[in-house]
């Protein structure tokens, strides 16, 4: 065997590679080529979309708001805000006050209830009339009644007198008298009722009962823009001094004489320095101006045709109202009142408003159809063969809440 070496002329072949020829070098530079080109061509479009986002970037930034410009939007965005809803609360108090100054012209619908003074006879004692007085001034204050007129039965006097005109040598008052009295006495404000109720023996057991525990019923330490007072002796140079229940005494613009009750507006201005001077306006305002029950009025009528002749309302009663168990029954959700301005709801004594008819010579020969626009029956299903007139205050009063809100509503729309 052979074991020289080849010579220069001699190559080695390795039988597992195939020797490179000329033509296996050009793909490789054309990959070469290819793929430098390719990756220029990438970076070129990776520069240019550079490029453009920093140019789309900046153009973006120019767009866009400065914090000075946004503020200023925001402003001008509250400001018309601001400026339409504005525009939407004067219409609304224009609108308010509209409708306030129609109700103040128009005056809010009066409920008015008529009770005859007998009932107080068929007490026991003094201490039972008491309490059977005190029923009614509930009654007449948890329903709001405006007005509570007492009439005497038995009476034939054409007009109506003050309580002290009837009153005996000995102080004895009959049963319309007392229960006027008790009424009166009740609706009065706590620290008003010593100024205007001397002691008499009939208001022995006024202690006994509930306080009314009225909205005009302030303490001493509550303030209101309006108060109930009674005027006082004193220099009147700088004006009249009032007890207004407070811890100093007030003075008022008018110049009054001394023990009549006033309602005076006190305003916001709790200064009760002389040099502040309040006014005197009609019990009225406070139920008008602000929606306030403000207590009934009292008065006394001789009989049952007074209580429709000698009403102290203008324009007297336009709708009255007589309660009977011989009256139409008609349940509460079916009655509808007409739109009234007074309203009047009379009680019988304890013979019914029929024997009151017949003991007026006024009203003599004229049946309850001529007398009460209307005559119902509040308590139909009664299980009590009598129906006490306390009783049927109460009942008629809640039997009546619904018809009469209808009706004051439709009086207000107008």
């Amino acid at each position: 065997m052979d074991l020289s070496l080849p010579g220069p002329e001699t190559h080695w072949i390795d039988p597992f590679k195939r020797p490179p020829s000329d033509q296996d070098h050009t793909p490789q530079k054309l990959h070469r080529t290819v793929w430098v080109e390719a990756s220029a061509n990438t970076a070129g479009e990776r520069l240019s979309h550079s490029d453009s986002m920093e140019g789309e970037e900046e153009a973006h930034q120019q767009e866009k708001p400065s914090k000075k410009e946004k503020k200023a939007k925001k402003r001008e965005k509250r400001k018309s805000s601001e400026q339409s809803d504005g525009e939407v609360d004067t219409r609304k108090e224009k609108e308010k006050k509209k409708k306030k100054t129609k109700g103040k012209e128009k005056g809010k619908p009066t409920v008015s209830i008529a009770v005859a003074g007998s009932i107080i006879d068929n007490a026991q004692s003094l201490e039972l009339a008491t309490l059977l007085a005190g029923q009614i001034a509930r009654a007449a204050t948890i329903f709001r009644i405006d007005e509570v007129v007492v009439f005497d039965n038995k009476s034939t006097s054409s007009y109506d007198a003050e309580i002290t005109d009837f009153e005996n040598e000995d102080g004895n008052e009959n049963g319309a008298q007392f229960l006027v009295k008790i009424l009166r006495y009740l609706e009065t404000p706590q620290y008003l009722r010593k100024r205007l109720f001397p002691m008499h023996k009939n208001l022995k057991y006024v202690g006994l009962l509930p306080p009314l525990d009225a909205p005009h019923h302030y303490r001493k330490h509550e303030w209101s823009q309006f108060r109930e007072g009674v005027t006082l002796d004193g220099d009147r140079s700088n004006g009249t001094p009032v007890d207004v229940g407070l811890m100093k005494n007030i003075l008022v613009e008018q110049i009054l004489e001394p023990g009549k009750r006033v309602t005076v507006a006190m305003g916001t201005n709790r200064d009760l320095n002389p040099g502040v001077l309040r006014t005197i306006v009609p019990s009225s305002c406070p139920r008008e101006e602000m929606g306030l029950y403000w207590g009934y009025r009292v008065r006394y009528a001789a009989n049952l045709s007074s209580v429709f002749k000698n009403s102290c309302l203008k324009g007297g009663y336009d709708h009255v109202i007589g309660t009977s168990e011989h009256g139409q029954a008609i349940s509460s959700s079916e009655l509808v009142l007409p739109c009234f301005r007074h309203l009047l709801i009379v009680f019988g004594g304890l013979s019914g408003l029929e024997e009151s008819i017949e003991e007026d010579n006024n009203l003599k020969g004229k049946g309850t159809n001529e007398v009460f626009m209307s005559y119902l029956n509040t308590c139909p299903h009664q299980g009590s063969r009598t129906i006490r007139t306390e009783e049927a205050i109460l009942i008629s009063l809640q039997y009546f809440q619904e018809p009469i809100k209808q009706a004051e509503a439709q009086f207000l729309e107008k």
